[in-house]
């Protein structure tokens, strides 16, 4: 933010109180389309980067995840069979209209036993404090109006030892790559998104906000400066996203 008060939403400035509504609005125009335009926008890839998110996670048997933005259940799916019988994941989404899909999707194939599901603000989280064993978050902080204080609350709402883990968009590292990579994010993205989903504006606001989320680096300070130790960063398909993971001690 700001010392004027506005904050970004994508390449525009608007007043800091605008953006969760801003964010709420494109979310649910897309919902219904978020994992078909996803598989378009990524050639499928994002499949790939969410398995190796899990994989990589160290979630075991028994442990208790909140799994942040993840209202489409894409990562839940995926750690259900991670925490077992004895195990919960948490889906939080400050979207409904997302939860909903993502909850229908999961009831459709028969998972309910170990999923609870939350509308909730990621920056003011509803646990007491050392909740979970681990947090996830994929592809939703940089929606984050306050990034700083979601990732205060992830470690609040962390057990000590508990670990949060962030998969998000990042600094490509392949420079060679940048034209090509902006002009699949602000020629191609748009148009897929009005032929697809009707929504050309939401869209482009996605293609934007990746380009101002904070670089690895940078977010790697973030998290440490919210008291995370051990702070790692891991990038796939050469930084276009990256895993950041951290611990609570």
């Amino acid at each position: 933010m700001s010392e004027s008060g506005t904050t970004h939403f994508g390449y525009r400035d608007v007043p800091e109180g605008d953006k969760a509504r801003l964010v709420g609005e494109v979310f649910t125009s897309v919902a219904r389309n978020y994992d078909v335009m996803n598989d378009l926008m990524s050639f499928g890839i994002h499949r790939l980067w969410k398995r190796w998110f899990v994989a990589t996670s160290g979630v075991r048997e028994g442990d208790r995840v909140l799994d942040l933005a993840g209202g489409t259940g894409d990562i839940a799916r995926l750690l259900l069979p991670r925490v077992g019988a004895a195990g919960s994941v948490v889906v939080g989404d400050i979207n409904g209209d997302m939860l909903r899909v993502g909850r229908d999707r999961l009831l459709d194939q028969g998972l309910v036993r170990g999923l609870d599901w939350s509308q909730m603000d990621a920056e003011a989280l509803p646990f007491p404090d050392r909740s979970f064993d681990c947090v996830t978050m994929a592809f939703g902080l940089r929606n984050v109006t306050h990034k700083e204080r979601a990732l205060a609350e992830i470690h609040r709402v962390l057990k000590t030892g508990g670990r949060a883990l962030v998969l998000e968009f990042s600094a490509l590292k392949a420079k060679a790559l940048q034209p090509l990579y902006d002009f699949h994010s602000f020629q191609v993205l748009p148009r897929i998104g009005r032929l697809i989903a009707g929504d050309e504006a939401s869209y482009r606001y996605l293609a934007e906000s990746i380009r101002k989320h904070p670089d690895q680096a940078t977010l790697k300070a973030m998290m440490e400066q919210a008291g995370f130790a051990r702070v790692d960063v891991r990038n796939l398909s050469a930084g276009i996203v990256a895993i950041h993971r951290g611990y609570r001690v």
